[in-house]
């Protein structure tokens, strides 16, 4: 370990060597029994090979100035320690790491001379002569910085090895947040991972889900932006676009790439940028030039603030920015301060010559001694804020705070270790940066803001926030500026009427991979992409039950218009009042009508020859049938329940088979005398009428017996049908109340009929040849025939039709009809001719033996009248 640590002090000397040529010796010292180190960047960082660039006065001179201010106001305070004058050494970075970790080795030159003493007696110079010994350093006790977070974790590493505890005014980075790394850093600022989730609470208060990251390269940048991508992806609801990175040396059109790579995604349209200054502004510049101006919503850290710098001369790129900044405060006695330095009473900083010819652009000396026309020489009697403008830079706050820290540790520690001493004792020659660094942790004080300064176990400050956008100014972006719009201390205060945009300054811009979803769509996500989908909408008879899921609504309900929840189906019916049971309705009225005409003239007529001739038991058989086949149209059309249920099932079979049951024994009845008349001279057997009423009965009882024992088996009832009329659009659907019969059922029930039918046809075919004497043969064949026909018609109509929406209409309609026809055709082929007859011609309704002689009767009387009845 010796030997480790010998090699370590010996690179470390040679570092400071290489150092020493490079920057030679710039620094602000000031005198004082302890000395405090400050790092600033004074300059920006140099190009094409060199070390330092352009001056950078508010960052760089400002803060360096405030550290001035800082010590001064201690040093003259009696009550912070007494006796005790703090000095500095004052250092630039140039705002490079490498740059400012050399400067930083200057700071550890008597630590490195203080632990080599033990070894001087043996080194010796060439020739045996003992080297020179310079005037040893001033011992630098804490260091206050540095700016950048990339500085400080350089500086950081070489600090800890020493014991000397450091203190930044603007590093954010949440890597320094590490105490086993970077156990003797401390900061004034919050660090960036309250940054980041301020920032995440700002996205998501607006309403944004999807959003891309820029990050310059370095530990403040992608730091910044790792932080802000783990707060995001723990609180959920925001995804990242993309994360792009800026880096260190930037080539030509490397801004124009980064525009083109952030228009790969263009719903991202918020950029989250923790990036420096000058990648600040050429970002903005590049967007201009892409003429992408107002597509983007810049959410800027606190490298962009509220400065004026990174937007000057971009400003309408910059309308709508929203960034954040550590809450501050303007320090009045700094302005004073400041704006009475001149370049006689500000000797001790040597580079506020530099400031003074930038500041007022004017030239203090000419330059080999030729004058310069274009800029004019400086008088020295200048004024800042007056002959230029000034705004006090943001952090100067900060650096005045960590000087108070150091100071408020130091006074503490002397007041434990020195007790009634004025100026150092022994314990505090040297000073231990350890035991400092606990000092430093343990103050708390109300800072030069009036804001409490105290650090937690890992020396970073609260986290503090003020939130600022850059408004146009009566639609001028150029003469617009940062408003205050919320704050962020561990929750977000938003003040969204406060808020303005580019276009329409009230409407708020999105950023989402896709829009919402409207009533009635479910998100579909993208795989990989938890704020992306694509909206699917729940058609159908889907309904939505969340914004992930659509269901389908239950059997007897349908969904709303926009598909947010179901709805009862309606109930429909073939009503009294519906156009197609007006059809129905006037055949079976008319055909009542007909039918109780016929009986009531055949009851009147009952023992006239017609009457008899056509077998009057039968007749009112058939009559009976035909009269409950037109009844059966009112059954069809009446609303269902249990009792027109049980109706339909024994009426709607009843009608028919007694009709066709009537025929079909009165065919048969012909067909047997006909044949039987051919082999003998014998009548038939079952010919009586009451045989013939046997018969008829006989076969009735068969659908009666068949339609009772359904009716036990299975009890009639009404049910409402939603499949029937569950149309492809649901707005169309509809439930139908009927009963529970179905299609088959309801032709089994008229099968036995059709049956009857068939086998009546078949007879009347048979019987198509009988003498002229038995006169309802052809009546009857021509019946059945006609009925066949309609028959078989019906049947591809009502099947035909069972997917229809009208279904229950066409089919109801056209078996009421076709019943109608059938019995239409029956009443009026066999029975309307011979009511014509009884009521028009009642001299044709005698026997004919009476219609002969009374053709004669002018010439005798007419005989006595016979009871007897015509044998046809």
């Amino acid at each position: 370990m010796v030997r480790l640590r010998v090699l370590l002090l010996l690179l470390v000397a040679w570092w400071l060597s290489q150092a020493r040529v490079a920057r030679g010796e710039g620094s602000v010292r000031l005198a004082g029994g302890l000395t405090l180190g400050g790092l600033f960047p004074v300059h920006a960082r140099g190009a094409a090979g060199r070390a330092c660039g352009a001056l950078k006065k508010e960052q760089g001179v400002h803060r360096l100035e405030a550290m001035l201010y800082a010590l001064d106001r201690v040093n003259a305070d009696p009550e912070l320690l007494p006796g005790v004058r703090l000095g500095a050494r004052l250092l630039d970075t140039c705002s490079r790491d490498t740059y400012a970790l050399e400067q930083a080795l200057s700071f550890v030159q008597a630590l490195i001379r203080g632990r080599g003493d033990g070894n001087e007696a043996s080194v010796l110079c060439p020739g045996g002569v003992p080297p020179l010994r310079a005037a040893p350093p001033e011992r630098v006790v804490a260091v206050v910085g540095a700016s950048a977070s990339s500085v400080s974790i350089m500086v950081a590493n070489v600090l800890r090895l020493f014991a000397i505890p450091q203190i930044s005014y603007a590093s954010t980075a949440p890597e320094l947040s590490d105490s086993t790394r970077y156990d003797f850093f401390s900061r004034v600022v919050p660090p960036d991972s309250y940054q980041a989730q301020a920032m995440v609470d700002i996205v998501r208060a607006l309403g944004w889900n999807y959003v891309s990251t820029l990050a310059s390269e370095g530990n403040y940048g992608e730091s910044g932006v790792e932080a802000f991508v783990q707060i995001s992806r723990e609180a959920g609801g925001v995804c990242i676009a993309q994360s792009i990175k800026i880096p260190r040396e930037p080539k030509p059109g490397e801004f124009h790439k980064v525009i083109r790579r952030l228009m790969e995604t263009p719903n991202a349209r918020g950029i989250i940028i923790f990036a420096n200054e000058d990648d600040i502004r050429r970002v903005l510049e590049a967007t201009r030039q892409a003429n992408l101006t107002g597509h983007f919503l810049w959410v800027g850290s606190d490298s962009w603030g509220s400065k004026i710098s990174p937007i000057l001369n971009l400003e309408e790129v910059a309308v709508g920015a929203i960034t954040i900044l550590p809450k501050r405060a303007s320090i009045d006695g700094f302005d004073q301060y400041f704006m009475t330095r001149s370049l006689e009473n500000n000797r001790r900083n040597i580079w506020f010559a530099e400031f003074w010819e930038e500041n007022f652009n004017c030239k203090l000396t000419s330059s080999g001694g030729q004058s310069d026309d274009s800029t004019r020489k400086c008088t020295g009697e200048e004024r800042i804020g007056q002959d230029s403008t000034y705004e006090q830079e943001g952090k100067v706050q900060f650096v005045i705070d960590a000087v108070y820290a150091i100071a408020h540790a130091l006074h503490s520690m002397h007041q434990a270790l020195c007790p009634g001493h004025t100026g150092l004792c022994p314990a505090m020659e040297p000073t231990d940066g350890r035991t400092l660094l606990n000092y430093i942790r343990a103050v708390r004080f109300n800072g030069s803001a009036g804001t409490p300064v105290m650090f937690n176990e890992n020396g970073d400050a609260p986290g503090r926030y003020d939130i600022f956008q850059y408004q146009a100014t009566n639609g001028s972006a150029s003469s617009g500026g940062y408003q205050a719009v919320g704050q962020w201390a561990e929750a977000l205060r938003l003040d969204m009427e406060a808020l303005q945009w580019s276009g329409d300054p009230h409407e708020m811009p999105p950023s989402q991979c896709s829009l919402p979803c409207g009533p009635g769509e479910r998100k579909k996500m993208v795989k990989g992409v938890p704020c992306c989908w694509h909206c699917e909408a729940c058609d159908g008879y889907r309904f939505q039950v969340d914004e992930f899921t659509c269901e389908a609504c239950p059997g007897d309900m349908r969904p709303t218009p926009n598909h947010t929840g179901c709805r009862p189906t309606p109930v429909v019916r073939l009503t009294w009042s519906s156009p197609w049971a007006v059809l129905p309705l006037l055949l079976a009225v008319l055909g009542i009508m007909a039918t109780t005409t016929i009986i009531v003239t055949f009851m009147r007529h009952n023992d006239t020859p017609i009457v008899r001739a056509s077998g009057r038991e039968l007749s009112y058989v058939l009559l009976t049938g035909i009269f409950l086949i037109y009844a059966i149209t009112f059954l069809m059309v009446a609303e269902p329940c249990a009792a027109v249920c049980a109706a339909r099932r024994l009426l709607l079979g009843l009608g028919t088979t007694l009709s066709y049951s009537a025929l079909l024994t009165k065919t048969n009845r012909i067909y047997r005398i006909f044949e039987q008349g051919k082999r003998s001279v014998t009548p038939p057997p079952f010919i009586s009428p009451t045989s013939q009423l046997v018969i008829t009965f006989c076969l009735t009882s068969l659908q009666v017996v068949g339609v009772i024992a359904w009716l036990g088996a299975q009890p009639p009832h009404s049910v409402i049908d939603y499949e029937e009329q569950r149309t492809v659009d649901p707005e169309q659907a509809r439930g139908v109340l009927k009963c529970d019969m179905s299609d088959l059922s309801l032709i089994g029930c008229l099968g036995y009929s059709l049956l009857l039918m068939v086998t009546c046809t078949v007879y009347a075919i048979k019987a198509r040849g009988v003498p002229e004497t038995f006169n309802e043969a052809k009546p009857i064949g021509f019946t059945m025939y006609t009925t066949c026909i309609i028959w078989l018609a019906f049947v591809p109509i009502f099947f035909g039709t069972a997917q229809s929406a009208e279904k229950i209409y066409i089919q109801t309609t056209t078996l009421t009809v076709s019943l109608s026809l059938s019995a239409s055709v029956s009443l009026g082929m066999l029975y309307v001719p011979k009511t014509y007859v009884i009521l028009f011609h009642p001299e044709q309704n005698v026997q004919k033996r009476k219609r002969s002689l009374k053709t004669t009767s002018t010439i005798a009387a007419p005989p006595k009248s016979e009871n007897t009845e015509d044998a046809k």
